[in-house]
């Protein structure tokens, strides 16, 4: 049975019946001799068992999801091919080039470590894994990663003090030996054929960053939910990501549904991108702390310098939503999201930055450090006007004089739907079927 909020609730139907057939597909886990092959000589019930919930202990306390249950699954399981039946059929380039991914983590749960790992192991051609890159941003137990370098083709870097996720993300970028990069998040399972999509299109344009669907893994019982393939990124004038409808214009003009979305931003955990248009483009603006704020300045300067982005429907990658951040900030979360977003304004937002101030009076007379040098890149690389990003990519984002309303600063939650009583953290504009192999 079919379940969705009354959000597209025609399109997900229609979605549903054309691809059912498909929709029953199941990935399957490994064989006892894969399984070899794929860990090498790591000990993975002995990875696991060091770091068991103790009976009593909140499961939710130090990863803002259910750890009981992540340690239920253990580091594998089947999970439902999400994609439209049409993505089976398509065909990649034999010589694709092989990508190093790269994770960056602090104090993850063992278990979803692993299992990200593991999916990516499993369900990617061997070929196109030339190494997974871990980053431990200065986790308490140094050998959550340092044990893992024991499974072929893992590597660890461990950070002297905590970073956060940009500076860590550009560390692993640094070491990495293959021309494309592929960064994931910790607590992430990909899907069947996720990984082929981006890189053709890569391939066929080292200036394309390209995200696949984020479907949701349930923070409360891990079940894998399938989200709409009729979305794209975008944001509000308080730099609030949000994901919302293909605008009907392009929704009428897409004939194949297999065909790449053009996105005015990505959420920013998991993109594939050519290595050397990463080091062109100036990476990430190292100045910005710990997490937050980042995807709107690299999508802002991808699309202002040169290059595109996209979402692939026939790529899918499932990702633990939370409620929470089970971490801390030096300066405070909100403090932290304002010095991000206000580097990202005032570098690229040109006279459209007094909007994101309208949006957002906190951010006035905040700190945010220097930015002659992200400046100075923007010269260099002879960047277009911000006003050319408002009249060609994201023209739906009106501005104040047009009488848009804009939401007060804070006001944006996860939404809560009543038809979900158990997966109540999810984020705003997703279509699930909650039909799902757990």
């Amino acid at each position: 049975m079919l379940h969705i909020n009354n959000y597209g609730r025609k399109y997900a139907r229609d979605s549903f019946e054309s691809s059912f057939h498909h929709f029953v597909q199941v990935t399957q886990p490994p064989r006892a001799e894969q399984q070899g092959q794929l860990l090498g000589s790591f000990d993975e019930k002995a990875y696991l068992a060091a770091k068991q919930l103790k009976p009593g202990d909140d499961p939710y306390k130090d990863h803002a999801f259910n750890l009981q249950e992540s340690d239920r699954l253990g580091s594998e399981r089947a999970i439902r091919d999400t994609r439209h039946y049409r993505c089976a059929a398509l065909t990649y380039d034999t010589d694709l080039p092989s990508t190093s991914i790269v994770i960056t983590f602090h104090n993850e749960a063992r278990s979803t470590l692993l299992r990200t790992i593991k999916s990516v192991l499993m369900r990617s051609p061997p070929s196109l894994i030339q190494e997974i890159i871990l980053i431990d941003d200065f986790s308490s137990d140094p050998e959550d990663c340092q044990l893992l370098t024991q499974i072929p083709k893992v590597r660890c870097l461990r950070n002297g003090r905590r970073e956060g996720l940009i500076r860590s993300r550009v560390r692993g970028a640094n070491t990495a030996s293959a021309s494309i990069l592929t960064f994931l998040d910790s607590h992430c399972e990909v899907n069947t054929d996720w990984l082929q999509p981006m890189i053709q299109r890569v391939k066929e344009d080292h200036t394309r960053v390209v995200s696949p669907i984020i479907d949701v893994i349930s923070l409360d019982n891990f079940a894998y939910l399938a989200a709409s393939a009729d979305l794209r990124g975008g944001f509000d004038w308080s730099l609030h990501f949000k994901w919302e409808q293909i605008p009907i214009e392009q929704k009428m003009a897409r004939s194949d549904p297999t065909q790449a979305i053009r996105t005015p931003v990505i959420a920013g955990g998991i993109f594939v991108m050519d290595r050397s248009w990463f080091n062109h483009l100036g990476q990430y603006d190292t100045h910005m702390d710990i997490w937050g704020g980042e995807n709107f300045e690299l999508s802002f300067r991808v699309w202002l310098c040169g290059g595109s982005l996209e979402i692939l429907p026939c790529s899918r990658v499932g990702h633990v939503f939370r409620k929470r951040h089970p971490y801390d900030f030096p300066e405070g979360n909100a403090l932290t999201y304002i010095k991000n977003t206000r580097r990202a304004a005032e570098v690229w937002m040109d006279e459209y930055k007094q909007y994101y101030y309208s949006a957002r009076p906190s951010a006035q007379g905040k700190a945010f450090g220097s930015i002659t040098d992200r400046l100075a890149l923007r010269r260099k690389l002879n960047c277009k006007p911000f006003r050319w990003y408002m009249e060609n990519v994201y023209p739906e984002l009106r501005s104040v004089k047009h009488k848009t309303s804009i939401p007060p600063s804070g006001s944006h939650k996860l939404c809560t739907f009543t038809t979900f009583p158990n997966n109540k953290n999810l984020p705003c504009g997703y279509l699930y079927y909650t039909k799902v192999m757990k």
